[in-house]
């Protein structure tokens, strides 16, 4: 202990990292001097580390606004604070309670009696978030909802277009809208990916495609062979740099008016756009590829540590792999034109038919 006792008042004195500290504790009582003693260590180890001090009082709110400011906050985590802020922007962060988030459940029920518990999960998955990164930024010393438990969620069966869908889809969709619908089916790529993807990450004498902005670190980086349809509206369009799809040489930020409309003009059911991305899945699992490529191509995480060791040797798969999804989607391509020729050819006939003589005379005599 660093106290030195100068006529009846403690001194306190100590190093940190070669420097030498000292102060006054303003007492003569040893036992007070100890206490002070500790606390200006600790404070001149927090100035030293840029510890902030923890604010006890912070609200919800207070905390929501710092984590916007910081450029951490992801589209999806804007969306549902506009939910989480009314109900818990008042609450000091600090004395969050489970039985809370438990109200805020059934709070959003009550509003909505229809809505989901995957959707109720996923704005308290946001809190939870926000939450850590305050500890992160030492504004809160631990998150309190850390061991919050989610309700259990009814697994939903995934929406897959069809052959037949596609072909009546993409002539359906607007210009700047059916190049991303073909990256989406061809790639399996997010849509935010492929708004975000750029010339600069395109090898078009290699006919490969690396994925560099993505929602995922595992979809980072990338690389996805192209097909021989992507390849070729690829390449008239090829430029220096700048983003691939454009609309009027502008970023495309949203596309939901123009999915929707492709998908009524098209006459087919809905689906929404990210289901492409399930179809691309789908339709390499029928083409017999391994789930191993698969994932790789999709930019999901394998759970082994020893996966990057095969981005390399991968890519010979992966090009089998697109390779089979082209010809399982010629096949089944052929199949639907045979099958519309074999009903026009039915219905051609049927009309061609003389219908039987009503009296059911055969014109015999």
């Amino acid at each position: 202990m660093g106290l030195y006792k100068r006529g009846s008042v403690y001194w306190a004195y100590f190093y940190l990292e070669g420097i030498r500290h000292q102060a006054s504790t303003g007492t003569g009582n040893r036992r007070q001097a100890e206490a002070i003693f500790q606390k200006l260590r600790s404070d001149a180890i927090a100035e030293k580390n840029d510890i902030r001090e923890i604010d006890p009082h912070l609200s919800f709110a207070a905390l929501a606004s710092q984590f916007l400011a910081s450029g951490s906050a992801r589209p999806h985590h804007q969306y549902h604070l506009k939910f989480l802020l009314p109900f818990f922007g008042d609450f000091a962060v600090a004395r969050l309670t489970k039985s809370q988030a438990a109200e805020f459940r059934k709070a959003r029920k009550a509003i909505n009696p229809k809505i989901k518990e995957a959707t109720v999960n996923r704005d308290l998955s946001v809190l939870r978030r926000i939450l850590y990164w305050g500890v992160d930024e030492g504004l809160l010393g631990s998150n309190p909802l850390a061991r919050l438990k989610m309700e259990r969620e009814r697994k939903t069966r995934q929406q897959v277009l069809s052959v037949e869908e596609e072909l009546l889809l993409l002539p359906a969709a607007s210009e700047h809208l059916a190049p991303i619908i073909m990256a989406a089916l061809d790639t399996g790529m997010r849509r935010g990916e492929i708004t975000g993807q750029r010339w600069e990450d395109i090898d078009l004498p290699r006919r490969l495609l690396f994925v560099t902005k993505s929602k995922t670190p595992e979809g980072e980086s990338r690389e996805i062979p192209l097909t021989t349809r992507l390849y070729d509206w690829l390449k008239p369009h090829v430029q220096a740099s700048g983003l691939v799809f454009t609309f009027h040489d502008e970023p495309v930020r949203i596309i939901k008016r123009s999915w929707h409309s492709a998908i009524r003009r098209a006459g087919i059911r809905y689906i929404r756009f990210h289901g492409l991305r399930h179809t691309f899945n789908t339709r390499l699992l029928e083409a017999g590829v391994m789930q191993e490529t698969r994932m790789a191509l999709m930019g999901h995480s394998t759970g082994r540590s020893v996966h990057s060791v095969y981005t390399h040797i991968e890519l010979p798969l992966k090009r089998e792999a697109i390779r089979r999804l082209e010809v399982w989607v010629n096949q089944q391509q052929q199949q639907q034109t045979k099958q519309k020729e074999d009903n026009d050819h039915a219905s051609t006939q049927e009309r061609t038919e003389e219908p039987p003589d009503a009296s059911g005379s055969t014109g015999q005599e």
